[in-house]
């Protein structure tokens, strides 16, 4: 594992270790990824609906000749859909060594966190269920909630999407 030390570290103990997220909102919350754990990030395109999938599903793209799912996480969260606009992307992730793709409101930045900065999340009150959520990130003041991207889809999940993607 690689050590990242920023200009905030200074005065820290140098053994301190820091991971990148990416960073974006969702409604009005902001949420994180890990870094390493992000693929790329794509404007909106064509998304292939799959008739009799999970609401949340908006179907699957073709990303360089992979079959990449996409959901969207405001459902995928129980929120209020809303109107794609220019601002909304795709994030693609890595889940358990398969690409998925996650719509977002909006990417914000990409930060780093040390240990110390990550808080469990048991002792929060969040909207999101706790099982896709594997701490609290406190940057600059502001709370991040840290989604743990093996969790975005379970193995049913991804096992239905190749079913309907290859027949």
């Amino acid at each position: 594992m690689e050590t990242y030390y920023t200009s905030r570290d200074i005065g820290r103990e140098k053994n301190t270790v820091t991971k990148k997220f990416v960073t974006f909102m969702i409604a009005d919350e902001t949420y994180a990824v890990e870094a390493l754990k992000v693929q790329e990030i794509i404007g909106m395109m064509k998304i292939t609906e799959i008739p009799n999938s999970y609401n949340y599903l908006k179907g699957v793209i073709n990303l360089r000749e992979i079959v990449v799912p996409v959901v969207d996480m405001r459902l995928k969260f129980g929120m209020e859909a809303r109107e794609y606009d220019f601002f909304t992307v795709i994030i693609i992730i890595e889940t358990r060594n398969n690409p998925v793709g996650m719509i977002v409101d909006t990417v914000s930045d990409v930060i780093d966190l040390g240990e110390d900065d990550i808080k469990d999340s048991r002792n929060f009150s969040v909207s999101v269920r706790s099982d896709y959520i594997t701490g609290i990130g406190n940057h600059n003041e502001a709370l991040i909630i840290l989604l743990d991207t093996d969790r975005i889809m379970s193995t049913a999940e991804l096992s239905a999407v190749e079913a309907a993607a290859a027949g």
